[in-house]
């Protein structure tokens, strides 16, 4: 038998092929939500293939069959799989999938009700499709990347989570579930055509929704969320960072009376953009004054919108993240629990980690057996 799970996607099965990036992350939200993930595992690992073992997070509460999909038998196991489960994952380049008999048209003849996920940064289709790329090649593209970082640098990312995990896996998790969803009631499968280049676009509109009404602009430095000196990020005396997010007006006096400006005219003009670079210049000298442990005590649980800027063993420890639960260490390994939350079918813990292939009899034997 399986093991118990609990969770929302309990009673879930979703078939994962063995990849990198978006589509591992995906498999795991789901298994982190109560789904039985099973995972294609090559037999061993490939010259190109990182290797994680037991750091790699993103399998963990999945199972794993070891797999040779260059042979028939095992082509024909996967698709004895595929047969009994309610969702398959793909994340490779467009057409392997169909080369390796494995394709949409092949698995949808075997089980009509699948919903198939392809994960992909450009699509499956379009003049870029075939190329090689990175999470920061796609939100580069989809417009995704123009705002992140400070006037006059280079745009920057945090790495991986706008376009392979917002972009990505988000979307093809939201995709198969609304996906399932129609084919529980109409018996019809389909596949689910998630591309890094579209949900990061997506993710767009409400920065497109400000850029319509004159809130952002083209020219970096200039807009809402990126140029004034209430939202920024600012250096203090001990080298370490803090953020100030006080956009509405009623939280900058505020953040104004903390700081002892509440009385300087030029700050009262705060929200006028010709006066952000000299303003923004005020606020760094005056942060570099204190160091964040002394900011986090005159600030931090106002309504002054701040927080320090934490490394992530640092965030694992903070009094909120800790009362929250948000973070685990299981096996040395850091690592944040299952999200979100719910008030009745509460997800257990994070499951473990396995090994290439340990669960290949009971995989079978759990959704293949007569």
């Amino acid at each position: 038998m399986a093991q118990e799970r609990t969770g929302p996607l309990k009673g879930l099965r979703i078939l994962e092929i063995a990849g990198l990036g978006p589509a591992p992350f995906c498999g795991m939200l789901l298994a982190d939500l109560g789904a039985d993930v099973v995972v294609v595992d090559r037999l061993a690992a490939g010259d190109e293939d990182l290797d994680l073992g037991k750091h790699a997070v993103c399998n963990r509460g999945k199972r794993s069959i070891a797999v040779d999909l260059k042979s028939q038998a095992g082509i024909d196991t996967v698709l004895g799989l595929v047969e009994n489960c309610d969702a398959l994952i793909e994340g490779m380049r467009p057409g392997v999938m169909e080369r390796l008999g494995l394709g949409p048209g092949v698995c949808l003849a075997r089980n009509p009700k699948l919903i198939y996920g392809r994960m992909t940064g450009w699509g499956q289709a379009g003049p870029m499709a075939q190329a090689a790329g990175h999470d920061l090649n796609y939100i580069a593209l989809s417009g995704a990347l123009w705002w992140s970082g400070q006037p006059g640098q280079a745009p920057m990312a945090p790495p991986s989570l706008v376009g392979d995990i917002g972009g990505g896996s988000m979307y093809l998790a939201v995709g198969l579930l609304a996906g399932i969803m129609n084919a529980r009631a109409t018996g019809q499968g389909q596949v689910v055509d998630a591309a890094i280049v579209d949900g990061s676009a997506h993710m767009l509109n409400l920065m497109l929704g400000l850029k319509s009404a004159g809130q952002m602009h083209n020219e970096r430095g200039t807009s809402l969320l990126d140029g004034p000196h209430w939202y920024r990020t600012y250096r203090c005396a001990d080298g370490k960072f803090i953020s100030v997010g006080s956009v509405e007006p009623r939280f900058y006096k505020l953040l104004l009376d903390k700081l002892g400006l509440a009385g300087d005219p030029a700050y009262a003009k705060g929200h006028d953009p010709q006066l952000w670079p000299n303003l923004h210049e005020g606020f760094a000298e005056l942060f570099a004054t204190r160091t964040r442990e002394q900011w986090c005590a005159l600030l931090e649980g106002t309504d002054a919108c701040f927080a320090p800027v934490l490394d992530l063993d640092e965030a694992a420890q903070h009094p909120h993240m800790a009362a929250r639960g948000v973070y685990s260490r299981i096996d040395g390994v850091l690592q944040a629990n299952p999200a979100p939350r719910f008030s009745v079918t509460q997800p257990a813990a994070p499951g473990a980690i396995p090994a290439r292939g340990q669960d290949s009899e009971a995989v079978l034997r759990d959704w293949c057996a007569r």
